[in-house]
């Protein structure tokens, strides 16, 4: 459904001849996918011809999901995921606290309701939360603002 271009995952793609160096960004520094990935991206290259492969994990600048290009955003929502927002800009000194967390309105990507509800903090991953659209009753998964 997405490639890792789409997520923002894919930094940077660096040939030579046979050679190729990957560069690529969780999107969370625990993400258990990342070896799946590693492999992948491997056994593909292998594949496609390059006899030398490298696949580099670099964590800093830490992914954000404003990394997810537009097509990526698109294709989330084409398959019923509520796409993320934009991210929130982290403060350079003291971060106030905030005992009540902000809350955006969060569309359904069935049919555009603006007004649904969350009906899990988490779903599948962390990343993501459950809601239900109360317009046309369906459940879909949105991807949280990192």
């Amino acid at each position: 459904m997405l490639t890792l271009a789409d997520l923002g995952i894919l930094r940077g793609v660096d040939e030579s001849g046979d050679r190729v160096v990957v560069t690529i960004t969780p999107t969370y520094s625990g993400c258990p996918a990342m070896q799946t990935i590693q492999d992948d991206l491997t056994e593909a290259l292998r594949r496609a011809g390059y006899a030398q492969v490298e696949v580099r994990t670099v964590l800093t600048p830490a992914w954000t999901t404003d990394w997810i290009t537009a097509a990526g955003r698109l294709k989330l929502a084409a398959a019923g995921i509520s796409p993320p927002g934009a991210a929130p800009r982290r403060a350079s000194g003291p971060v106030p606290l905030t005992l009540v967390p902000s809350r955006r309105a969060i569309a359904c990507p069935q049919c555009g309701n603006p007004d649904t509800e969350e009906i899990a903090a988490f779903s599948a991953t962390a990343c993501r939360s459950l809601h239900r659209c109360p317009v046309c009753r369906e459940p879909f998964e949105h991807v949280k603002e990192i």
